[in-house]
C-alpha cells in the first residue's frame, strides 16, 4: 500500500528459513504497509494464470468467507504449478493475506478468517497490525497487487512461499474523515515478503512467520 504501514515487521525467519527462501527460484518462478519491513505467491512456468481470489470466494468446505468494502481490492497474480500442494500453498497464502485486511476494514482482530489462516508468530504479528490502523481509526482504499510468486516444500506438511507486492495503487483512509493519504509513488511502495506456511491437521496451509523488506529492489519495475 502506498505509505501503508509495513506488515508484520516484528517477525523474522530463521537462517535456514531464509536460505530455503533463497534457494527456491529458478523453475519455479512465478508471477503473488511506516518505513520499516511489511505485507503476501510462486509457481513453475506454464501454468494458468491465477486473478485475485474473490474474498467471499474462500466460504468453501467449511472455511470462513472473507468480506471486503466495494472501495478496496487485492490482487494476487500468479500462475498454477500443476502440482496440487503447491497450489493449495499460494491459494491459502493469498486467504491469509486478505484475512489480515478484512480484520482492518472490520475493525476488528476477532474475525474468524484471522486465525484461521494464521498461526503462532504471523498470527500475533497480524494481530498487531491490525490493532496499529484500529487504533487510528484507519483503513485503506484501492488496489493492492501481489506479484513474482516462488513456493518451495518443506516436507509433508511445510512451506514457503516469497512474493512482492506493489502499493502504489492503495491509500490510507481515515473512517473518522474520510480523509485519503494521497502519496507518491516511491521505492518504499514496493515490498518483499518471506513466509512460511504449515498444514494444520484440517489441511489449511496456515502462515505461521513472516519476514519483509519494503523498498527491495526485486520488487521495483
Amino acid at each position: 500500500m502506498n505509505r501503508r504501514p509495513t506488515l508484520l515487521a516484528a517477525l523474522a525467519l530463521t537462517a535456514a528459513t531464509a536460505l530455503t527462501l533463497s534457494a527456491c527460484g529458478g523453475s519455479e518462478e512465478g508471477s503473488a504497509k511506516d518505513k520499516d519491513s511489511d505485507k503476501i505467491a510462486g509457481a513453475d512456468t506454464g501454468g494458468e494464470k491465477e486473478s485475485s481470489p474473490s474474498p467471499s470466494a474462500s466460504a468453501a468446505s467449511g472455511r470462513p468467507e472473507i468480506e471486503f468494502p466495494s472501495d478496496a481490492e487485492n490482487v494476487f497474480e500468479y500462475e498454477k504449478t500443476g502440482d496440487p500442494v503447491k497450489d493449495a500453498v499460494l491459494a491459502d497464502s493469498a486467504l491469509s493475506v486478505n484475512s489480515v485486511d478484512e480484520a482492518i476494514f472490520a475493525g476488528s482482530t476477532d474475525t474468524e478468517a484471522l486465525g484461521f489462516y494464521n498461526t503462532e508468530k504471523a498470527l500475533s504479528g497480524s494481530i498487531t497490525y491490525a490493532l496499529r490502523y484500529i487504533k487510528k481509526d484507519d483503513t485503506w482504499v484501492g488496489e493492492t497487487r501481489y506479484f513474482d510468486y516462488k513456493v518451495s516444500l518443506s516436507g509433508a506438511n511445510g512451506a514457503y512461499v516469497t512474493y512482492c507486492s506493489d502499493e502504489s495503487k492503495s491509500f490510507i483512509k481515515n473512517k473518522k474523515t474520510g480523509k485519503v493519504e494521497d502519496t507518491p509513488t516511491t521505492a518504499d511502495s514496493y515490498v518483499l515478503y518471506n513466509t512460511k506456511l504449515e498444514k494444520s491437521a484440517d489441511g489449511v496451509w496456515q502462515t505461521t512467520d513472516v519476514a519483509s523488506n519494503r523498498g527491495s529492489k526485486e520488487c521495483q519495475p
